[in-house]
C-alpha cells in the first residue's frame, strides 16, 4: 500500500453574515495530499490557514463542500452511518490536553472506557496491562498515572496520557493538530521524539498540524505550507524548509526568531490588507503581501506545478521567462 490516506481535491465552503450580506469563504480550497504508511507529513502555516478545517474534516467532524477522503483505498461515504469505516486505525490528538479530559473525572476512568468500548480486553487485569503497555511506550509508568485527575498532571504528562490513549486501538495513523503549542517549550521536543520513535518503532503514520516550522522540520519527511486554504508549495522538509520556492515559505522561514541579538528585527512588520480580503481577492491570495508579485498575480490564480520533486503554486514557476 503506497498511500495510507489520500486527500483528493477536498474543499470546504462557509457561508458567513446575515440573509441580507451574504459572503461566502472558501476555508479550504482544492486541497490536495497523501500520507504513506510510517511516514510524518506536516501541514504547517499561520493561523486561520484552513489546516485545522482540513484536519476537520478528515475527522469526519466537518462535512466537505467537495472532494474525497480516501483512507486504505477505501472512500468516505457520504451518509453519516457510513462514516463509521474511518475510525479503524485513526486517532486524533488536539492542541489543548486539558481540554480533552473531564477535570472531575480520573483519567484512568476514559482509558477502560475505550477498551470496554472497542472489546480491546476480556477482564480488568488484561485491560491494566494494556494501559501499562501504552503508558510505557509514552514514557510514563502505571503507578504515576492510576487514580490521578487531569490537574495533577503537568501539560507535558497529560499530552502523553493523550497519546497513550490514542494507543491503545493500535491505530495507523495519527492525526495531531498543533500537538505542542500549549505544552513548555522545555517538553516540546519529548513529544515530537516521541511521534518519531512511533514512526520507527510501531510504523505508525502522524499528519502534524503546526504553525511552529521548527518541529516540522525536526519531525516531519514531507511537508504542505498551506495559505488562505491553498497549498502553496509542498514536498520533503528538507527541500522546503531550506530552499523555499513560494514567497510565503520564504517570509514563514524569516519569521522564525534567531537566538542573535544582531539579528534582530529592525523593520516594523505590517499588513496590507485584512485576513478576510486576502480570501475574497482574486488571483493568488498572497499578491497583496508578496514582494515579487506581477500584474497577473492580481488576476488569476496560479496554476500548480513542480520545480524538481516540490509542488509550487506560483505564477514565477509557470512563466519562468517572467522576473
Amino acid at each position: 500500500m503506497d498511500k495510507l490516506l489520500e486527500i483528493d481535491h477536498l474543499t470546504k465552503v462557509f457561508t458567513l453574515g446575515s440573509m441580507l450580506s451574504r459572503v461566502r469563504i472558501t476555508a479550504v480550497d482544492n486541497v490536495s495530499f497523501y500520507i504513506k504508511p510510517a511516514e510524518i507529513f506536516a501541514l504547517a502555516g499561520e493561523s486561520g490557514c484552513g489546516k485545522t478545517t482540513a484536519a476537520r474534516m478528515i475527522l469526519g467532524f466537518e462535512e466537505p463542500t467537495s472532494g474525497e477522503i480516501v483512507h486504505k483505498g477505501k472512500r468516505d461515504e457520504k451518509s453519516k452511518d457510513k462514516k463509521v469505516w474511518f475510525t479503524e486505525g485513526v486517532q486524533a490528538i488536539f492542541q489543548d490536553p486539558f481540554g480533552t479530559f473531564n477535570p472531575l473525572r480520573k483519567v484512568e476512568r476514559y482509558f477502560f472506557e475505550t477498551i470496554r468500548n472497542y472489546g480491546l480486553a476480556s477482564d480488568d487485569g488484561e485491560a491494566v496491562e494494556l494501559i501499562k503497555e501504552k503508558l510505557n511506550a509514552v514514557g510514563l509508568n502505571y503507578e504515576e498515572f492510576s487514580g490521578r485527575y487531569p490537574s495533577e498532571f503537568s501539560g507535558g504528562q497529560l499530552q502523553r496520557v493523550s497519546i497513550a490513549r490514542a494507543l491503545l486501538t493500535e491505530p495507523t495513523l495519527l492525526i495531531a493538530d498543533e500537538p505542542v503549542s500549549m505544552v513548555d517549550a522545555s517538553l516540546r521536543m519529548s513529544i515530537v521524539n516521541l511521534f518519531k520513535k512511533l514512526k520507527e518503532e510501531s510504523g505508525v503514520s502522524v499528519l502534524y498540524i503546526t504553525h511552529d516550522l521548527a518541529t516540522a522540520y525536526y519531525v516531519s519527511d514531507r511537508i504542505a505550507i498551506m495559505f488562505r486554504g491553498h497549498i502553496v508549495e509542498m514536498g520533503p522538509v528538507e527541500e522546503v524548509l531550506m530552499n523555499p520556492k513560494h514567497s510565503y515559505t520564504k517570509l514563514l522561514r524569516e519569521s522564525v526568531p534567531e537566538a542573535d541579538p544582531t539579528k534582530r528585527w529592525s523593520e516594523r512588520i505590517s499588513l496590507s490588507e485584512s485576513e478576510h480580503e486576502e480570501y475574497l481577492r482574486q488571483g493568488c491570495k498572497f499578491a497583496g503581501r508578496c514582494p515579487g508579485a506581477m500584474d497577473i498575480c492580481k488576476s488569476e490564480e496560479p496554476k500548480d506545478v513542480y520545480v524538481g520533486n516540490v509542488f509550487v503554486k506560483c505564477h514565477r514557476y509557470v512563466n519562468p521567462t517572467q522576473p
